[in-house]
């Protein structure tokens, strides 16, 4: 007579999952540790990155000069009497005007010199044409001294000193040759096929340029345009050496204004420093959604 062993649903269940397989790391995937680990170090990193932003904006509240020096007194008496003086007592709207025309002015012409100059080699094989982009880049080398007295010379022949236009002219000696080497970079990544099609269709090589190739290569005119506006924004050496004007300064130079030899005045110029961020902040929001994919994707073809 034999007996038959039936197991509970219990037993069973225990049995399952004694035998279930255990669970396998995928490749290149990390464990708990490892994903703590560079969430841990992302979050310091991020923290290094915003405290000299937040600090700035901690000593902009203190309403004497010489809070920096004694920044734990700042929070008994913290006021926005700061943003108050250099809006209504200062030239900060000259400089605001001054400092977009010139940014937005680099920005236009040269990411547009920039482009065309990207599509030709990029595309055409003219003469010298390898060469005529490593001029474009021994242009960088030279630092901003040596340049100085012969552009200021050539702006003086031209009667372009203390104007905005002759300012633009010099930026734009920094921001295309850099912006050239990024666009053709791009431009090598979008098919040859798209222009084969625009000449089928009967366009010329501009109305392929402008109506084919530009509209793909978005992201990387957002790349060249913030670099040639940040470029224009920031610079200090060209814009105080060739505008001779107070009303023509642009903010880099209007914050020259508040430190003199015997004087700083840093609680305002902390303060006009985060006004001036507001139109940076700004334009990058506005090429924020092309700026990721352009800055990467002119290095995926050589």
């Amino acid at each position: 007579m034999s007996t038959t062993t039936v197991d509970t649903p219990a037993e069973v269940s225990k049995q399952r999952s004694s035998h279930a397989p255990r669970r396998v790391r995928r490749r290149g995937e990390n464990s708990r540790a490892g994903s703590f680990v560079s969430h841990g170090i992302l979050i310091v990193a991020c923290l290094i990155a915003l405290f000299p932003i937040v600090w700035l904006i901690f000593l902009s509240l203190g309403p004497d000069k010489d809070d920096y020096l004694h920044p734990g007194g700042i929070w008994d008496k913290m006021s926005f009497d700061n943003y108050s003086f250099v809006l209504q007592h200062t030239a900060f709207f000259d400089w605001l005007k001054s400092s977009l025309i010139v940014s937005l002015g680099t920005t236009v012409i040269g990411v547009l010199i920039a482009s065309t100059t990207g599509y030709a080699v990029s595309r055409m094989r003219f003469p010298g044409y390898r060469k005529f982009m490593w001029v474009l880049l021994v242009t960088q080398m030279f630092p901003v001294a040596v340049l100085m007295v012969p552009m200021y010379q050539m702006l003086s022949d031209l009667q372009l000193i203390d104007s905005y236009l002759g300012l633009i002219l010099v930026y734009c000696t920094t921001a295309v040759p850099y912006c050239a080497w990024l666009l053709k970079g791009y431009f090598d990544t979008i098919p040859f096929e798209i222009d084969e099609a625009g000449r089928v269709d009967g366009l010329t090589p501009f109305g392929t340029f402008a109506r084919l190739i530009l509209p793909l290569a978005k992201p990387g005119l957002a790349v060249a345009a913030f670099y040639s506006f940040l470029t224009a924004f920031g610079e200090v050496a060209f814009a105080s050496t060739f505008m001779l004007s107070d009303t023509k300064y642009t903010f880099a130079v209007g914050l020259q204004s508040f430190v003199s030899e015997h004087d700083a005045q840093r609680n305002l110029m902390a303060a006009t420093a985060v006004l001036i961020a507001i139109p940076v902040s700004a334009f990058f929001y506005l090429v924020q959604k092309n700026l990721v994919t352009g800055l990467t994707a002119g290095g995926t073809k050589g």
